[in-house]
């Protein structure tokens, strides 16, 4: 073999150890990225865990806050004919525009520009829409008794600050 082959041999023999280097490296570099990830998925499960078990009555008080919301809800409900009785239905007449507005609102869109059918009765009863509304506001109060635990969970939360204005901030 020759002084040149004999040379680039082991340039070739280095070339191949340092390609080895480096894809061992970046093997080591992923599989520490991934420790990494892994460690910190789990700190956050286990403070999550530990804030359940220190927390349960927060969650009981949420759970029981929303069964008593809906079960008001239900109720009043429940008591629309007593309030808005045959008689009431039959003497309101509720307008098709009504009834086109209140879809809108409950959909957040913008109703179509009003026209001469809007004036015409619906064939909704005004018990029915006391249901709806009365329904309409229970989900409100549910939502609005998921957002305050939320909230909670959030201030409690050592990897989220509320901000004094409302706002979160990481």
């Amino acid at each position: 073999m020759t002084p040149i082959a004999k040379i680039v041999s082991v340039l070739l023999v280095l070339a191949g150890a340092a390609l080895l280097f480096s894809l061992q490296q970046f093997r080591l570099d992923a599989a520490e990225r991934r420790a990494d990830k892994a460690e910190a998925e789990s700190k956050q499960l286990t403070d999550e865990l530990n804030d359940a078990r220190e927390n349960p009555v927060v969650i009981t008080q949420y759970v029981d806050r929303v069964r008593e919301i809906r079960v008001k809800g239900d109720t009043i409900i429940q008591k629309v004919p007593v309030y808005v009785t045959a008689e009431a239905d039959a003497a309101c007449t509720v307008p098709l525009g009504f009834v086109r507005l209140h879809d809108a609102a409950a959909a957040n869109t913008t109703p179509d520009d009003p026209s001469a059918a809007d004036a015409r009765p619906a064939s909704v009863a005004l018990s029915a829409v006391a249901e709806t509304v009365a329904d309409n506001y229970t989900a409100y109060h549910e939502l609005a008794a998921r957002f305050d635990a939320l909230r909670d969970k959030l201030r409690r939360s050592p990897y989220v600050s509320i901000e004094p204005d409302g706002g979160a901030a990481r």
